[in-house]
């Protein structure tokens, strides 16, 4: 081989190489040089959960290894999730919080690495469908996917968070029944999760699905309603899905017909 066929061939596996590390580990400035926006990495359906799957086998080790920001639950429904900051929160029934273990699993997250691009500032009294329509109006278009972080001083916070539930696991709409709310007055905080495209529901929560965490750290749970004095939204947009399915007996036998798909996912949800 001459040199000049060296060097090509050369030339072609450092490409490859560097397209292989980028896609295994997120190489963020990449992607941004490439000018394409980050992916959203999500482990099986809400669909799933609808249907009572909820062991799964991805640890929160490596669902941080996919992003630094994000939402989700715990095997066995046992509390919500937050990632913030690229640290996992586990957020339980009784509205508090802490670190989660690297060794926890669960059946159903969704990450991204964070990169803020439209910033709404707050300054009065805002409820969340105000909110929402501020939201809305920033966004470049309903058809992708928009991770939302809203931080600042809440004057009120309502939450709920599942409980831990036993086998054999009831659908989501019967293990969310009857759950205490946890409500926040005066509490500086972040809200964290996403706005995804009606033509998600399933796959996701379509619309708005958002958590909170206290800026103590130590309390938070899935947010219901809410209301924020002062403080910051930011938006960061995706146009990628990663969508990692289970392969357990549970997940391959579960009904996910979509037939009144969404009205459970609001029953569920608290909408």
């Amino acid at each position: 081989m001459n040199a000049s066929g060296h060097h090509t061939a050369a030339g072609r596996f450092r490409r490859w190489a560097r397209t292989m590390v980028a896609h295994r580990f997120g190489d963020a400035g990449a992607r941004d040089r490439g000018g394409s926006a980050p992916e959203i990495y999500q482990s099986s359906t809400m669909g799933a959960l609808l249907d009572g799957v909820y062991e799964g086998e991805v640890t929160i080790a490596e669902l941080l290894t996919h992003g630094d920001f994000g939402l989700g639950t715990f095997n066995r429904l046992d509390g919500e999730m937050v990632v913030l900051d690229g640290t996992c929160y586990h957020l339980w029934s009784d509205g508090t919080a802490a670190v989660a273990a690297p060794t926890d699993r669960t059946p159903f997250a969704a990450v991204t690495r964070f990169r803020p691009g439209a910033t709404i500032k707050i300054t009065g009294p805002t409820g969340r469908d105000d909110v929402v329509a501020l939201i809305d109006k920033a966004i470049p278009s309903e058809n992708l996917v928009h991770a939302i972080r809203i931080t600042g001083a809440f004057g009120s916070m309502r939450t709920r968070t599942v409980m831990k539930q036993s086998p054999p696991y009831p659908p989501l709409v019967k293990a969310t029944e009857g759950q205490a709310e946890t409500r926040f007055t005066d509490v500086a905080g972040t809200l964290a999760g996403f706005r995804s495209p009606d033509y998600e529901q399933g796959i996701t929560v379509a619309g708005y699905h958002l958590h909170f965490l206290n800026a103590a750290r130590d309390g938070g749970g899935h947010a219901l309603d809410f209301r924020i004095d002062d403080g910051d939204i930011a938006i960061s947009t995706a146009s990628e899905l990663h969508l990692s399915l289970p392969r357990s007996e549970e997940f391959l036998t579960a009904d996910l017909r979509t037939s009144h798909l969404g009205d459970q996912i609001r029953q569920a949800e608290g909408g």
